[in-house]
């Protein structure tokens, strides 16, 4: 298993990287998880007033919906000190996840590669100090500017290299 986390500021195509290597790797028939850092501090994927919600406001611990075609567990969590390795435990036995988000959680973190969107050089400048184990930069400019020791790949012509250098990823570390 690998993870690969895709960072970089709002708007600036870390769903749409996300979302088109799932569609590859997913085909390739690799089994993917993905994980999104949501951080509006209210936020809560359940609705006022449905039954899941009513029985969380009744005191469970735990709410699991079970419907035709998927299921849905939630919890109320403290996710203010979820670690990596917690994150990785809700994902189960996948080939690749995802993650989108977490900047601080995985800056630092030499063993989690990451593809940074960038809407400009200077973010790519500024990513560059603040982030170890870039894989790649990727945005929606050109790159004749960009004078970075790590690739960067235009999101529109240069997908394809991106998935590649993914995917070698995934191979050396199946290969371990």
């Amino acid at each position: 298993m690998i993870i690969v986390a895709v960072v970089g500021s709002k708007n600036s195509g870390k769903t749409m990287i996300i979302e088109s290597l799932i569609r590859k790797f997913s085909r390739k028939g690799y089994r993917i998880a993905a994980v999104k850092h949501i951080p509006e501090p209210n936020f809560t994927i359940d609705s006022e007033g449905k039954d899941t919600w009513r029985f969380r406001k009744a005191g469970a611990l735990k709410v699991v919906s079970v419907a035709p075609k998927e299921v849905a567990i939630i919890k109320d969590v403290d996710t203010g000190n979820f670690t990596l390795k917690e994150i990785i435990d809700q994902c189960g036995d996948v080939d690749i996840i995802f993650l989108e988000g977490f900047k601080e959680l995985v800056a630092k973190r030499m063993e989690v590669p990451k593809i940074v969107a960038v809407k400009s050089v200077e973010e790519a400048l500024n990513a560059s100090k603040r982030f170890n184990s870039i894989l790649a930069f990727a945005g929606f400019f050109s790159r004749e500017n960009l004078n970075l020791n790590v690739p960067y790949f235009n999101i529109e012509k240069d997908f394809e290299k991106l998935v590649g250098m993914v995917e070698n990823l995934v191979g050396k570390k199946k290969r371990k």
